[in-house]
């Protein structure tokens, strides 16, 4: 089952004090005094160019400067506008009609209107999502992946019909799943003995990740057949360089599963008790 979303108008209203800059003095003087809080996003902490840049792009999109420090975000090198912030850019424009947001399971879909000019619908599904390289992936796409979506469509909806409210920003929740290096630095040439250096660590590599695999397939069979105490006898056993081998995680893995067993065992014999008892019961 679908579900609908319409966005209510959106109209901030002008603070009655500013902290707006009038001039590139009083602008410097700003930047450097919030680059020494704690309570701006991290990316400005000592960061005054950051600030001074983000400041002059609220400026042009029509954003006091505490909004613009919270909702530019520099990914990747770029700044970029959160997906909230971008609707509600759109939503105080005049040119805006109406936005509507429609989320399901597979497919988000974004519905806008300018004013004077026909509908306009973007639609960004799991489909799209697996051929991107996107459905799976480890973060955002995997915990949240309709809020995923319903962005991506969103992003594709106002950029391409309010590219003039927006002034060309990217939408940092798309910025986020493209590559960090646009331009890679080529690669330093190896000389001989470096060459073999690192065909040597790929290979101690290779063998740690074979022996790891082994060794969490013989703890997960104990876990499955024998339960919690089997289970932490065979860990104790593999040393201190075998557990760290086998790493934090996967042993609350391996637990979970070695306790699941032992509730499963001590479920079956109290079956079995029960229905000791009651055959004895039937035999007198």
């Amino acid at each position: 089952m679908e579900q609908q979303t319409s966005i209510a108008e959106f109209s901030p209203q002008q603070p009655t004090f500013s902290l707006a800059p009038r001039d590139i003095k009083e602008a410097l003087a700003f930047a450097e005094m919030l680059s020494k809080s704690n309570m701006v996003p991290k990316d400005f902490i000592g960061n005054p160019g950051n600030i001074l840049v983000a400041v002059q792009w609220g400026m042009e999109l029509g954003l006091q400067p505490m909004q613009a420090m919270q909702n530019i975000a520099v990914i990747n090198g770029r700044p970029s506008l959160w997906g909230d912030s971008v609707i509600a850019l759109v939503k105080a424009s005049p040119t805006c009609e109406y936005i509507i947001e429609e989320v399901g399971d597979d497919s988000a879909t974004c519905r806008v209107k300018r004013r004077g000019e026909p509908e306009q619908e973007r639609s960004f599904s799991t489909a799209d999502a697996k051929a991107a390289g996107l459905l799976g992936k480890q973060g955002p796409w995997t915990q949240y992946r309709k809020r995923m979506m319903q962005m991506r469509a969103r992003s594709w909806a106002l950029r391409d019909v309010f590219p003039d409210v927006l002034r060309g920003m990217p939408i940092a929740e798309e910025v986020m799943d493209m590559e960090k290096e646009i331009n890679p630095i080529p690669a330093k040439r190896q000389t001989g003995k470096q060459a073999a250096e690192a065909a040597k660590q790929q290979a101690d590599a290779e063998v740690d990740a074979d022996a790891r695999s082994g060794l969490v397939a013989k703890l997960q069979k104990i876990a499955e057949e024998e339960g919690e105490v089997a289970y932490a006898d065979a860990f104790a056993d593999i040393g201190k360089e075998g557990r760290l081998t086998v790493g934090a995680d996967e042993h609350k893995r391996l637990r979970a599963i070695a306790a699941e067993t032992t509730r499963a065992m001590r479920e079956l014999d109290a079956k079995l008790v029960a229905e000791d008892a009651q055959e004895g019961g039937d035999d007198e």
